[in-house]
């Protein structure tokens, strides 16, 4: 059993839009994550996702509405639910909860999809 600063965590890694596993709890990984601009819009079939921002501002659009969420805050994107998170900073550290088969593009591949993540801790 460790520690996991998060500052220091997201200090090891430059990349935007490539998750890092922070963590394992059963099924469920904790990953960090840098966001710049605006990601793609996408759902995930079969897994619900929390985004905690921890630094910085994040919008996460909806196709009816946005969020903006700010340093402290989380929001919980349903399963199924179309989603583009955008950075309304010049970057964004987020955290994520999700179920360690959540591919981070979900229904859609393409040049962000990260088939094997790296781990920060």
């Amino acid at each position: 059993m460790k520690k996991v600063n998060l500052n220091h965590a997201f200090s090891t890694f430059p990349d935007a839009w490539s998750p890092k596993v922070a963590g394992d709890i059963n099924d469920t990984q904790i990953k960090l994550a840098k966001f710049r601009g605006s990601f793609h819009w996408h759902h995930h079939d079969n897994e619900d996702e929390l985004f905690l921002v921890v630094e910085g501002k994040l919008r996460m659009g909806f196709r009816d509405h946005n969020v903006d969420l700010d340093a402290g805050e989380f929001i919980i994107v349903p399963k199924g639910v179309e989603h583009r998170p955008e950075a309304l900073s010049d970057e964004c550290h987020v955290v994520l909860l999700e179920p360690n088969t959540t591919l981070n593009s979900g229904n859609v591949e393409n040049e962000r999809t990260v088939r094997e993540l790296e781990r920060i801790a």
